[in-house]
């Protein structure tokens, strides 16, 4: 670990020379991938140098202890030596998670795909709740949102919704919220007052580039036709919606959202590049079996991973037996204090995995 520590350190200042060579200045694709590698390993450096200063305070102050008379400054020494004895370790395990393999998508933008599954109008209407409760945590991030397609139903509940999330990380954080999400209710559609159990599908999709995904256009089928459904005067009166079907999975695409044509194909080629990306990313998954295993609930979309309990108000998280009793708050965007928690037992659990095999 502390090897390869060192040699992150000498690359570091060969990055620092090389950036601030005038040759380097004229050459555009060279300084941003300098940049972004400088940028990927400065919070290990930042870390190891902070480790290495701490375990030197430790040593410091073992050495003025042992030499050390007067009682009173023994004791301020043994407690300066106890913290920096704290420090040391936590550094240590903050490096160590560091230097875990990273997810190749964490830094991706995502698209989310919201589905009603079983409960039919009470499923519909906690798909929009759901819907709603990430717009607002993604806006207390400020990051993008952007809808590609949606299906609504009178009642202000949503068969389906799929939006795009623009933002740095946005993969490495929402990719927990993948699987089936449970509600358990009195339904605003219920008379008789008996409690109702719903469900709704989250998938979490990393964006792939046109280099993730090659799409052959003898593969794909474009249908363009008259937008429906709530829309402006041109969205509706123009030919502006678009179809796309992919024959080789049989995915079909609608994406009619926005008055032209072009934007609209442009987001059904992206989800449809999402989509397709997700399947290779799954069936690696499969081939990976324990790897997947060591995972927080970021594989399996048929996974029950929540249920939001209204009655007794509150909120379950069943991969890491989590329960938190304030269902207003995180129906409201709220959702922090959970994605951390499920990010620091991913972490624990490949820790386990990996042990000092790979730090």
């Amino acid at each position: 670990m502390f090897d390869h520590l060192e040699e992150l350190i000498r690359r570091y200042e060969e990055i620092v020379r090389e950036i601030s060579d005038p040759a380097i200045a004229g050459n555009a694709d060279r300084f941003r991938e300098l940049m972004k590698e400088q940028s990927d390993i400065l919070p290990l450096v930042e870390s190891y140098q902070a480790y290495k200063k701490s375990k030197q305070n430790a040593e410091d102050a073992l050495s003025l202890l042992d030499g050390e008379s007067d009682e009173e400054m023994k004791e301020m020494l043994r407690e300066e030596l106890a913290n920096a004895k704290d420090e040391t370790a936590e550094l240590e395990q903050k490096l160590k998670i560091l230097l875990l393999p990273k997810d190749p998508n964490d830094e991706k933008n995502v698209i989310v795909e919201i589905r009603a599954g079983a409960g039919g109008d009470e499923a519909a209407l906690f798909a929009a709740e759901l819907y709603r409760m990430y717009i607002h945590y993604i806006e207390s991030r400020h990051w993008k949102t952007e809808t590609i397609e949606a299906e609504e139903i009178g009642i202000g509940g949503m068969k389906n919704v799929t939006f795009m999330v623009t933002g740095k990380g946005a993969y490495s954080v929402l990719k927990y919220e993948s699987g089936v999400h449970r509600v358990q209710r009195v339904p605003e559609t219920e008379s008789g007052g008996r409690i109702h159990t719903s469900t709704v599908t989250v998938a979490v999709m990393p964006e792939a580039e046109e280099v993730d995904i090659q799409i052959d256009e003898k593969d794909i089928r474009i249908d363009v036709m008259r937008a429906s459904g709530n829309g402006g005067q041109c969205v509706n009166t123009t030919d502006s919606a678009v179809r796309l079907t992919h024959y080789p999975t049989g995915i079909v695409i609608y994406s009619q959202t926005e008055k032209s044509q072009l934007q609209n194909k442009a987001k059904a080629f992206a989800l449809l590049r999402a989509k397709l990306y997700d399947m290779e990313c799954q069936k690696a998954h499969d081939a990976e079996a324990e790897a997947r295993r060591s995972q927080i609930g970021t594989g399996d979309r048929s996974e029950k991973i929540r249920t939001y309990n209204f009655p007794q108000g509150r909120v379950t998280d069943h991969r890491i037996k989590l329960t938190l009793y304030k269902i207003d708050d995180i129906m409201n965007g709220d959702i922090q204090e959970i994605l951390d928690a499920l990010i620091s037992a991913d972490q624990a659990a490949k820790l386990v995995k990996y042990g000092d095999k790979e730090v």
